[in-house]
């Protein structure tokens, strides 16, 4: 008899997040059960919960920043073991037959499962994510983890980092690139990172002036206040790759002219309204706007090694369950320095 998993869920899109109970699916035989040690919180999370991009089942319990450890594993399974360090991100499934699922870009795949409000084949209702106590999870979409890497630090590449790093590695940035990042919030402080550690010379652009020493910190070459209209002209026609992280809306426009011929402006912030642009911004010269979502299972599983490898982690403020709900009140203030990650040991 599988036990009630204790979470935290949103009732209704007006409700506070409170306590909440379910139970898992059994192990099957691909799967691998993880007791949940730390989940990142996400801005997706917040507009899930409240509704605001539509299509939210309630409850909803979201997260989907895991880490773990493994405690029970289908017989069929091969790539871990009880007691293993492992990782869950956005997906927990997806058609496995399509052109994207056979090129490793699951996160396109048409019925791609996301680990919190999407159906859920096996209960008959919606997955639920990494607010709660274990997941079950087949184990091809379960990520590696090193044991030598802070495990809270770690759980926020499961979005924020592959967000960020999937962007820069697809329109390859590197060496000799002037890369902007615009905004330095959760993405964004991962956005200069992973730049500045494949070798660009990066620029961070935001309206905080105290957020300058982080930006140096994290490898930031210069800092540009973007209400600064003569700084911002200073540096018209000038770089090869901008990532914007922002996810309220902003002018675009303002972006889009900092870029060299063939520059590309790369959005991985979702704002919740449509934002326009000047067709002539892309037009003059030839610049190209483009989005990301995150990244397939291979390449998160590759940007967890890169992040093992170099010591990257995410800046990050732990904090209890019962905090969550003044944590998205923060986050939406820009409040938080710079992703919280809940320990899951408040919950149990």
């Amino acid at each position: 008899m599988t036990a009630k998993t204790k979470a935290y869920a949103a009732p209704s899109a007006k409700s506070l997040l409170g306590p909440f109970s379910f139970t898992r699916r059994e192990v099957l035989p691909n799967d691998i059960k993880i007791d949940i040690l730390f989940c990142g919180v996400c801005h997706s999370d917040i507009h899930t919960a409240r509704d605001e991009w539509g299509g939210t089942t309630f409850p909803c319990v979201p997260g989907h920043e895991i880490v773990g450890r493994v405690v029970a594993v289908g017989r069929e399974v091969k790539k871990f073991k009880e007691g293993d360090v492992a990782a869950v991100g956005c997906m927990v499934d997806a058609c496995r037959d399509c052109h994207s699922c056979h090129e490793n870009l699951e996160q396109f795949c048409e019925d791609v499962v996301f680990t919190y409000n999407s159906p859920d084949v096996h209960t008959g209702g919606v997955t639920y994510g990494g607010y709660s106590t274990n997941i079950v999870v087949d184990e091809n979409f379960v990520l590696r983890v090193r044991n030598d890497v802070d495990l809270a630090a770690s759980a926020p590449l499961l979005c924020a980092g592959i967000t960020t790093y999937s962007p820069l590695r697809h329109w390859k940035v590197g060496k000799g690139h002037k890369v902007g990042v615009v905004g330095l919030g959760g993405l964004g402080h991962m956005g200069v990172k992973f730049a500045s550690a494949f070798g660009a010379e990066v620029t961070l652009f935001t309206t905080s002036p105290g957020k300058a020493a982080d930006a140096k910190r994290f490898g930031a070459h210069d800092i540009v206040i973007s209400k600064d209209e003569d700084a911002m002209k200073a540096r018209a026609n000038t770089f090869d790759f901008i990532l914007d992280t922002v996810s309220a809306n902003h002018d675009l426009d303002l972006y889009l002219s900092l870029l060299k011929r063939d520059g590309t402006l790369t959005l991985v912030g979702l704002a919740a309204e449509p934002i326009s642009i000047n067709p002539f911004s892309l037009v003059r010269w030839r610049h190209q706007l483009a989005g990301s979502l995150i990244g397939g299972i291979a390449e998160t599983q590759e940007m967890l090694d890169f992040c093992s490898d170099r010591g990257i982690t995410c800046d990050v403020e732990k904090i209890k369950i019962d905090y969550l709900n003044e944590a998205y009140e923060r986050m939406l203030r820009s409040d938080v320095k710079y992703r919280f990650v809940i320990d899951i040991a408040s919950l149990k």
